[in-house]
């Protein structure tokens, strides 16, 4: 492999939403590449505890110049509609979806983790309601409703109450825990939080949404940054 891009995220992180898309939308290149993604649920709040971090909002300053942020990042997914929650203090206590998903990554193929990872994206973050995923019996129809394809469903109802189940041992309590740890032993500050690996072994951090060109200038691929081009009509001046 030419290298490989570690995602660690948060569904209760908006920025970890659309770095999910990103990586997903530009995988067939990356693996065209040589390289590998790889998705590792984690704890925001615990990394803004580890790390000595405060969420964005908690800072006027932070909190008026995210909405510009947000609505920048958003508009490079045309298409994609994104409700803010009115408490997301309240509703980013995903503890118990992001044990879940470690059990689904560790039982189930990569379609079906990576398919429950963007629906519960979307149930978090879509309108025309913000799915309370901090409740047991909204992250079970939420697990219901997983398809491939947009029809085949991936879980059966036992197979739900499985993972329900798994989700309340300490082999999962531990691996979010553990995890997480991982991440800020990273340097993790905040979600998503990408560690990438080189083809010469070397890694490097990476924090947010938009570093995508820096991430792939350093895995050496060939990347088209940001161009200023003429107005339209009118021909360059030859100096």
């Amino acid at each position: 492999m030419r290298g490989k891009i570690d995602c660690y995220f948060d569904i209760a992180s908006l920025y970890s939403y659309l770095a999910v898309l990103d990586l997903l939308r530009n995988r067939p290149l990356l693996e065209q590449h040589g390289v590998s993604v790889e998705f590792h649920p984690i704890l925001l709040g615990a990394i803004n505890a580890g790390s000595g971090n405060r969420p964005p909002w908690t800072l006027p300053a932070k909190a008026s110049y995210g909405l510009y942020d947000a609505s920048r990042a958003i508009a490079r997914f045309p298409g994609l509609k994104i409700k803010m929650p009115e408490d997301l203090m309240t509703l980013g206590h995903t503890v118990l979806p992001q044990r879940c998903l470690h059990y689904i990554k560790a039982t189930y193929a990569d379609e079906v983790y990576e398919a429950t990872i963007l629906h519960l994206l979307r149930l978090f973050w879509s309108p025309p309601e913000n799915v309370n995923l901090t409740l047991h019996e909204n992250v079970r129809l939420a697990l219901l409703g997983v398809k491939l394809d947009g029809e085949r469903r991936v879980f059966a109802e036992g197979e739900v109450n499985e993972i329900l189940r798994e989700a309340g041992r300490n082999e999962w309590k531990n691996n979010l825990r553990s995890t997480t740890q991982e991440a800020l032993d990273r340097g993790a500050f905040g979600a998503p939080w990408l560690w990438v690996t080189n083809e010469e072994g070397r890694g490097e951090p990476f924090f947010g949404s938009d570093r995508f060109a820096f991430v792939y200038r350093y895995l050496g691929l060939p990347v088209r940054d940001a161009e200023l081009l003429p107005p339209e009509g009118r021909r360059k001046s030859k100096l």
